[in-house]
């Protein structure tokens, strides 16, 4: 998430003047952007490849012509840059992408819609103004990723962005390996291939001399970064006008995937005869979406309209034995109570092993929906005998329109359950620490009760009591002070028990006993405050007692009246 203020508001700048300059379709922006940036980054490794042969005392090897570079052609005056760009620098960009890739055949149709000069070299100079060379690859990537977010469109047919730090969640748990073959089958901007890359380049490099992590990948083999170039990533999308197929095409090559396969394909469709094709699926596949009954692909219950359940019986069908699979899905999947929804639920903990279930909270996807959504994590093949849960109730952030970032976060949590969920000394550590701090609490507890049945004496007592009666009024300041500090001795501990209780284990025969239900919230044990509550018998002496004032002050009345 790109959190530089400074970096937002130029993106900002740039987004406004294509706008302005009559750019008012989203897509259209983001995608002219795009074009600019990359050229911008092609002029940028030029210069790094220069300076790294005059370093080493050997000839350069220009890969581009020095007429169509960035830097050569931003200082001609506007009307000739664009003339340039149009007749020159697009027509050579149509063909840049490597032989066989998904940008060079995509790139093939694309169109330079900037009109003006004066916007050109204004957005150029505030590409330059941005210095993506001297951002290291995350801040690059988190710049993209902020542009993208303004794709207004999201949210039609249930096609959300995916906010970044859930995708790395979900990569993390899965753990992509350098010499698997990782897809997407609805890739949108093939967020979850980026991070996948990344998240391998991590693993496989040296931390540089500050011990940070790198994304250098200099301890893959040849082999593996041939493979991780050429074969590793695999995305489709059905997005017709082949604009978001060009931006997810560039996004990966942005990213440093030269190779980008990124195809269209409506995955779901007869067209579309993948099997055992993948050992890592990452995906959020869209929501609601129809589909044509006489398209949908005969392995595929074709009956059903549900994208949703349709793409799991997919995952499913390409996923090679022992693949992997984390998958976005709304809530009812795990509790609809159809027979395609128990089916899709059985099949996965009947016949593959389902891994784990993260229940997200349900402002994740705002702005664009407040649908609650879950995480399913399953491997094909392998038997289920227990399912790992976890309950995320923040992600940190707010949970509202705005997405501000908020101290809580449950996701570093979620990761350090999940990589020692089969460890029995970090299971027993925090069984250990959930049992004293209850019985740490216990005391307070017992004292809150005490507290709140005497507050509940008092608040009667100064109810019917003479306006001078100061020590009733005084004990139950007192007792209402000393309940809100218990409150706050308590919050911490009880914050630290909910914590420890959003992880638990539910066992196959629970699920299948509850028609295969996943719903964290039907097996989590949350152990509330015990409410307090006067006896009857108390309530009814003062009720009389209140009787009694109330007759009293009925004869006084009476009294002033005959007077």
């Amino acid at each position: 998430m790109l959190t530089d203020p400074e970096l937002r508001s130029q993106v900002d700048q740039i987004w406004d003047r294509l706008w302005s300059s009559g750019l008012s379709n989203p897509m259209d922006s983001i995608e002219q952007f795009s074009y600019l940036l990359f050229l911008k980054r092609l002029d940028d490794a030029e210069n790094q490849r220069e300076k790294q042969a005059k370093r080493r005392n050997k000839p350069f090897e220009p890969q581009i012509k020095p007429e169509l570079r960035w830097s050569h052609w931003i200082n001609f005056k506007a009307d000739e840059a664009l003339k340039h760009v149009r007749e020159e620098v697009f027509p050579w960009l149509r063909t840049a992408g490597t032989q066989g890739s998904s940008f060079e055949r995509y790139m093939q149709n694309a169109e330079f819609k900037i009109s003006k000069p004066g916007t050109l070299i204004e957005v150029c100079n505030l590409i330059d103004a941005l210095k993506i060379s001297g951002q290291n690859q995350d801040v690059q990537g988190d710049l993209y990723e902020y542009l993208l977010s303004k794709l207004n469109t999201a949210g039609r047919n249930g096609q959300f962005r995916t906010p970044r730090h859930i995708i790395r969640m979900m990569v993390q748990m899965v753990d992509p390996k350098p010499k698997e073959r990782i897809g997407d089958l609805a890739a949108g901007t093939c967020g979850f291939l980026v991070n996948a890359y990344e998240y391998i380049l991590e693993q496989h490099s040296e931390p540089d001399e500050q011990g940070k992590p790198q994304l250098i990948g200099d301890l893959l083999s040849d082999e593996e970064r041939e493979f991780l170039q050429t074969e590793a990533f695999t995305a489709y999308d059905n997005d017709s006008g082949m604009t978001m197929l060009r931006i997810g095409s560039m996004n990966l090559m942005l990213h440093g995937i030269k190779h980008p396969r990124f195809f269209y394909m409506d995955t779901l469709s007869k067209s579309f005869k993948d099997e055992k094709s993948l050992d890592v699926v990452l995906m959020n596949p869209p929501f609601k979406g129809k589909m044509d009954e006489s398209d949908i692909n005969p392995t595929l219950p074709t009956k059903c309209k549900k994208t949703e359940l349709l793409f799991l019986h997919l995952i499913e069908r390409v996923l090679d034995m022992g693949g992997r699979c984390a998958v976005i899905v709304p809530d009812g999947v795990l509790f609809g109570s159809s027979k395609q929804h128990q089916e899709i639920r059985k099949k996965i903990i009947e016949t593959h092993r389902l891994d784990g279930v993260v229940s997200m909270p349900s402002g994740v996807f705002k702005p664009y929906a407040g649908v609650s959504t879950a995480v399913l994590l399953f491997t094909r093949g392998g038997t289920t005998d227990k399912i790992w849960f976890y309950d995320m109730e923040h992600d940190g952030f707010s949970l509202d329109d705005k997405r501000q970032p908020v101290a809580e976060n449950d996701i570093p949590d979620i990761l350090t359950c999940w990589k020692n969920r089969f460890n029995p000394d970090f299971t027993t550590q925090r069984a250990e620490r959930l049992s004293e701090l209850k019985s740490e609490i216990a005391p307070m507890k017992a004292e809150r009760l005490i507290l709140l049945k005497e507050i509940n004496r008092l608040t009667f007592e100064n109810a019917i009591a003479p306006a001078d009666d100061e020590p009733t009024r005084l004990a139950l300041e007192g007792d209402r002070q000393r309940l809100a500090q218990l409150h706050e001795q308590m919050a911490p501990l009880q914050a630290e028990i909910n914590q420890l209780n959003r992880q638990f284990w539910v066992t196959k025969a629970q699920v299948k006993g509850n028609k295969y239900d996943l719903s964290a919230s039907r097996y989590r044990q949350i152990e509330q405050d015990e409410p307090y509550y006067e006896s009857p018998s108390v309530t009814l002496e003062r009720f009389l007692k209140l009787e009694h004032v109330m007759e009293e002050e009925m004869q006084e009345l009476m009294r002033y009246i005959e007077a």
